[in-house]
C-alpha cells in the first residue's frame, strides 16, 4: 500500500544514486578482489573485507533506506531481495519496491536490540585517549614464542624491542575484539579483561576498534540503513585501519606508510590528535545509526 509517508522515486532518479554508490564502493572492493585472485595480501586494504563479514558484492548493492519506493523496470529485481515489499502507485498502477521494515524487524530482532544497546551505551561514556594503540603491540608480544598475526610483516623494533614497549606501557584496552587476539603472555598485562558479555559495559567512543565497528553495525542493519551512511562508516573504518597499522609494531614502509612511533612522546601526541579527530567523525555517524536502530519496530522484551 502506498501512503503519504512514502516517497516514490522514478527509475532515472534512483539509478543515478545507485550508480554513484557503486563507483564509491568499487574503489575499495575491486582492488581487493583482484588481489585475492592473485593470492596477494595487503595489511591495510584487505582488512575491512576479511575481518568483517560483508563482502564486496554485498557492499556494491545500493539501498535507499526505509520510506522510499523505487519505481521502474530495474526495480522489479528487488522482488527477490530480502526485506523488500511491493508497493503499487495509486495513480499509475506501477509496481515499485520499498524496504519492508516490519519483516526486517521480525527477522533481525536480536541484532537490532544489541546494536541499540552498544550504540547508545558507547555514546554516553567518556572517551579514553590514552591507549596509544597498544592492542596491536600486545598481539605481537613474545613473538619469538608465539609468532605474529601478520607473518609477512617485519617488526619495526624487532621482537625484543616490541616486548620492551609492551612491558614499559600501561595497557588498558576496553575492546573485546582486540583483546581476544592478545598473545597469552600479554593477557594479564591488560588492566581490564573484556568479554563478549561485558562489551555493552566497556565500549567507549575513543576506541579505534569501536569506531571501526560502526561499519559492522551499519551493514548488520542494512537495508534499514541507507547505503550512503554505510559508505560513510566504511570510509571512517578504512581511515582508522590505516592509522591503526601506522601506530602498530609492524614496518609498513614497503606499503608506503610512515610509522606513528607511539613509543615516543611525539608519537603518542600524534596518535591522540588523530584519535580525537576520528572520535568526532564517529560521534555523528553513531548517532545516525542509533536513529536508524531506534526506528526499527522490534518487540520490546
Amino acid at each position: 500500500m502506498f501512503t503519504s509517508s512514502l516517497t516514490w522515486l522514478p527509475e532515472e532518479q534512483w539509478l543515478t544514486s545507485a550508480a554513484a554508490h557503486q563507483v564509491r564502493a568499487k574503489r575499495f572492493g575491486e582492488p581487493f578482489t583482484e588481489r585475492r585472485m592473485k593470492r596477494q595480501k595487503h595489511p591495510i586494504d584487505d582488512f575491512l573485507f576479511t575481518y568483517y563479514t560483508q563482502k564486496p558484492g554485498q557492499l556494491y548493492r545500493w539501498h535507499p533506506g526505509p520510506g522510499v519506493v523505487l519505481g521502474g523496470q530495474t526495480a522489479q529485481e528487488r522482488e527477490t531481495w530480502k526485506f523488500y515489499r511491493e508497493v503499487i502507485h495509486p495513480l499509475t498502477g506501477e509496481r515499485g519496491f520499498t524496504v519492508d521494515l516490519e519483516s526486517f524487524a521480525q527477522a533481525r530482532t536480536d541484532a537490532v536490540t544489541f546494536a541499540n544497546i552498544i550504540l547508545a551505551g558507547t555514546a554516553t561514556r567518556a572517551a579514553n585517549f590514552a591507549c596509544f594503540g597498544l592492542h596491536e603491540w600486545a598481539m605481537a608480544y613474545k613473538s619469538d614464542d608465539n609468532g605474529i598475526r601478520h607473518e609477512y610483516l617485519p617488526l619495526r623494533l624487532g621482537a625484543a624491542g616490541t616486548d620492551a614497549v609492551v612491558e614499559e606501557s600501561k595497557i588498558r584496552c576496553t575492546h573485546f575484539d582486540a583483546f581476544r587476539f592478545y598473545t597469552p603472555e600479554a593477557i594479564p598485562l591488560n588492566e581490564l579483561t573484556p568479554t563478549r558479555e561485558t562489551q555493552r559495559d566497556l565500549e567507549q567512543p575513543g576506541c579505534l576498534h569501536a569506531n571501526m565497528d560502526l561499519y559492522k553495525w551499519a551493514y548488520k542493519l542494512t537495508p534499514a540503513v541507507p547505503s550512503e551512511l554505510v559508505m560513510d562508516c566504511f570510509e571512517l573504518a578504512w581511515d582508522i585501519r590505516t592509522m591503526d597499522m601506522q601506530a602498530s609494531p609492524y614496518d609498513l614502509t614497503d606499503w608506503g606508510q610512515e610509522p606513528i612511533r607511539i613509543e615516543t612522546p611525539a608519537g603518542k601526541a600524534e596518535y591522540v590528535r588523530l584519535q580525537k579527530k576520528f572520535a568526532e567523525r564517529a560521534e555523528l555517524l553513531r548517532q545516525q545509526l542509533l536513529n536508524v536502530a531506534q526506528s526499527v519496530p522490534v518487540a520490546q522484551t
